[in-house]
């Protein structure tokens, strides 16, 4: 190979690797394209329009001033766009992780409130270095811990959760919270009762009423974005702040400053399991809409640089004063039904917020907080699907079981969601566990049709001579002890027993506990007079028992691809049967095909 070659395979495999790191050099050309760059500027205008409203809505529920949640839709949607994999997909606060924010922070609210704002931005920094690490060391499968029936129980308490912790906003009254969400709500439905502001509750209610019919009529309807406007100029028009009522007041007509405030290390290290909760939980927000996304454009989704993308979005906003980010549903989906081609429209959007933070934030001045908390309500109002609960009960017992529970959990136990969701992953990991434990063990037998079936299933009567036996699960060190169980008790019902057939096609791994369980029961068969052979035993199963010499040990005569080979084999041996005609007769003989697949 000429130098020339080296230096043309060297430049490739650093462009290959550059694009990689940088997906955004894979688009950027394609704005070019006028068409491109004008479905770009407009979808990028769409969702700002959503955004700049919902993300102060957002921050409230975080229990920060409205400014931070600019702040945190300003430059985190752009790193996003450059450095993850999704083309589409709308970076910014959302409300699960908004929720989980105010969680973390609730005992800072209490005894530092000047504190309050400096931790949210250090959990985002610690949110962001966790996905950038495991997106970095390329451990994005460990999102797979979280399950599905997990993340719908969690996700419909965590809406309930949303929902009623804007209640007292809604209603224009305050309570103290209480050490569980539910005395908070109960209390706060009290006060409500007692001395409601009929004006706050009046616009709370015309923003959730505009918002939904929005979303009913048309999701490019900016219904969020209607909403502040008609109750900003109600508020205004009324004199609401100067009858008490509540309102976002003076936001700062700068950009943030850049750079990280002072953090004592030690309370900073306090946050680490709620922040990695966070990053997991809304890393597993963000994959799922961009993987939807991605199956209708038929685009690459790679989810360890999305991992890299949500991480580097979460450092930026944790530099530019704002906190914790994730892919947002609701944004994403309007983003992509507005015609989004390239990433260039998250660019799009964040200009537009640095737009609004430079000239336009004295029109919100008296924009009211009811009417964000409507806002708020009504984003999470679709996260409630009884659905989900129906369908994973149909599909497994245990996935229903995991559903509710971890639903019942986080409710009874907030605040502290996290506890929820460990629960429910802890639930599932278990459950799985067990059912491992407990795989199935079935006897074949020779049905009508020529096929080998469970025996019990289809009352087939088993053969006096030849046992075979089929295990339906990895054979490990927890479920061991009942393969040995279940070999050795058949053995020991059946006297004239001569030979066990082990159909291993469910066996996709064996580990050194199988491997030496799978030894004593072929020694103890062959005490017995019993002789083992293995059917159709995979690659990944063959291999080990080749590399531990177990198929020396047996022969290599006694390992068969095909199931009727196996049986031939035993019959070619079979040395006495208690039963005239038996070769003849005998249930694995009748109605034997001449072959079968592997």
């Amino acid at each position: 190979m000429h130098l020339s070659d080296l230096i043309t395979a060297a430049r490739d495999l650093l462009h290959g690797w550059i694009r990689n790191f940088v997906p955004f050099l894979g688009w950027v050309g394609e704005l070019l394209d006028p068409r491109t760059l004008r479905a770009d500027i407009v979808a990028g205008i769409t969702v700002a329009l959503i955004l700049i409203p919902q993300s102060m809505a957002y921050a409230q529920l975080a229990g920060l001033p409205p400014q931070y949640g600019l702040y945190a839709s300003f430059l985190p949607g752009i790193v996003a766009a450059i450095f993850g994999s999704s083309r589409q997909l709308a970076t910014g606060p959302v409300a699960v992780v908004s929720l989980l924010t105010a969680v973390a922070l609730g005992e800072v609210a209490r005894y530092d409130p000047a504190a309050y704002v400096t931790y949210a931005i250090a959990i985002a920094l610690i949110v962001g270095m966790f996905q950038l690490a495991l997106g970095m060391l390329r451990l994005g499968f460990l999102v797979s811990f979280i399950s599905h029936p997990v993340i719908i129980g969690f996700t419909n308490a965590a809406a309930i959760i949303i929902a009623t912790s804007q209640i007292g906003k809604l209603f224009g009254v305050t309570v103290e919270p209480s050490e569980h969400q539910y005395e908070t709500v109960y209390n706060t439905i009290l006060a409500a009762m007692e001395s409601t502001n009929f004006v706050s509750l009046a616009l709370g209610v015309l923003a959730i009423a505009l918002i939904m019919g929005a979303r009913r009529i048309s999701p490019r309807i900016p219904g969020v974005l209607l909403a502040v406007v008609l109750t900003t100029v109600i508020s205004w028009l009324i004199g609401y702040a100067e009858q008490g009522g509540k309102v976002v007041g003076s936001i700062p007509a700068v950009l943030p400053q850049f750079g990280l405030p002072e953090l004592q290390l030690a309370k900073v290290l306090e946050f680490v399991p709620i922040a990695m909760t966070i990053a997991l939980i809304g890393f597993m927000e963000a994959i799922s809409i961009a993987k939807a996304m991605a199956t209708q454009t038929r685009q690459q989704l790679d989810p360890d640089q999305e991992l890299i993308g949500q991480g580097l979005a979460n450092l930026a906003s944790s530099f530019c004063q704002g906190y914790a980010v994730s892919g947002s549903f609701s944004r994403s989906a309007v983003n992509f039904s507005a015609g989004a081609v390239t990433g260039f429209s998250a660019v799009v959007t964040g200009l537009i917020v640095m737009v609004t933070l430079l000239f336009l934030t004295p029109l919100l001045f008296h924009l009211p907080q009811a009417a964000l908390a409507g806002a708020v309500i009504a984003a999470v109002f679709n996260l409630i699907d009884i659905k989900p609960f129906i369908h994973a009960w149909k599909v497994h017992l245990d996935d229903g079981l995991v559903a509710i529970t971890t639903f019942v959990l986080t409710l009874i136990l907030a605040p502290h969601l996290e506890y929820g969701i460990v629960a429910g992953i802890i639930m599932s990991l278990v459950l799985y566990l067990y059912r491992s434990m407990r795989p199935r063990v079935i006897f074949l037998s020779r049905h009508m049709d020529g096929t080998l079936r469970d025996a019990e299933l289809f009352d087939l009567e088993l053969c006096p001579n030849i046992s075979v036996v089929r295990f339906d699960g990895s054979l490990y060190f927890a479920n061991t002890g009942l393969f040995e169980d279940m070999m050795i008790e058949k053995v020991a019902t059946r006297p004239n027993l001569q030979f066990v057939i082990l159909d291993a096609e469910g066996i996709n791994e064996i580990d050194a506990s199988g491997m030496e369980t799978l030894h004593a029961v072929e020694q103890r068969l062959a005490l017995a007079g019993v002789e083992l052979v293995i059917a159709r035993a995979k690659r990944q199963l063959r291999q080990p028992l080749q590399r531990a010499g177990f198929v020396e040990h047996i022969g290599e005569e006694r390992i068969f691809r095909i199931r009727n080979q196996a049986i031939m084999y035993a019959w070619s041996k079979i040395e006495k049967c208690d039963k005239e005609g038996c070769t003849q007769t005998c249930p694995l003989r009748a109605h034997l095909p001449g072959s079968e697949p592997a």
